[in-house]
């Protein structure tokens, strides 16, 4: 069985996916949604928590094997990325959204060498935003950003063509097509939550509003 499924069944069976159809969630982005995967709760399944390290940690050494630095998009992907770079043998480093506003300042913690070859690791990927903010901090260190690989994405057109723009690879464990198929396939969504979904899926941007 692929991975993708594998892993959209883990996170239905640990109730990481929630529909909140009548009372939306709010993205950082201002869109609304009827669904949210909340990969924090992965963290909480140990045996869950160490496969989806190991799959992050394979995917990263498979695509870019002169990869010398992992770097986590915080705050999400801190824990997931530290776990999945312990298992390929490399230093860490992770992103702020922005400048600590205190001590030294910085946006990236951890020891960056100018011109290293870096790995992004990121939990979950929506609009792509905040997860191509942190790809231009490090670039603006000095790194050489090869690609990132997430546990989770939306797969939003809009998200696609910014990491195109970007000039950035996204590779991602699972997706909402696989997971929002499985979900059916086992009952975790009724029809009426497939017939929002999909309303949802055709604009996200003013779903809701």
């Amino acid at each position: 069985m692929a991975v993708e499924r594998i892993l959209a069944e883990s996170l239905l069976d640990i109730n990481a996916v929630l529909l909140r159809p009548d009372s939306p969630f709010t993205w950082a982005s201002g869109w609304h949604s009827p669904i949210y995967c909340d990969n924090r709760r992965i963290l909480s399944h140990p045996e869950l928590r160490s496969r989806v390290a190991c799959w992050l940690a394979s995917k990263a050494l498979e695509l870019y094997p002169e990869a010398e630095i992992v770097a986590g998009v915080a705050t999400g992907a801190i824990s997931h990325g530290v776990l999945a770079a312990d298992r390929m043998g490399k230093p860490f480093v992770y992103v702020r959204p922005k400048p600590k506003d205190h001590g030294t300042g910085s946006q990236i913690e951890g020891e960056l060498p100018k011109g290293a070859k870096v790995v992004v690791i990121e939990d979950l990927v929506s609009t792509g935003m905040s997860s191509l903010a942190a790809v231009s901090a490090l670039r603006d260190a000095g790194a050489e950003v090869l690609g990132m690989v997430a546990v989770f994405t939306y797969g939003f057109d809009l998200a696609s063509e910014r990491f195109a723009e970007a000039g950035v690879r996204l590779d991602t464990l699972s997706n909402y097509t696989a997971l929002v198929g499985v979900a059916a396939e086992t009952g975790y969504i009724t029809e009426a939550h497939k017939e929002i979904l999909a309303q949802w899926r055709k604009s996200p941007d003013t779903w809701g509003k």
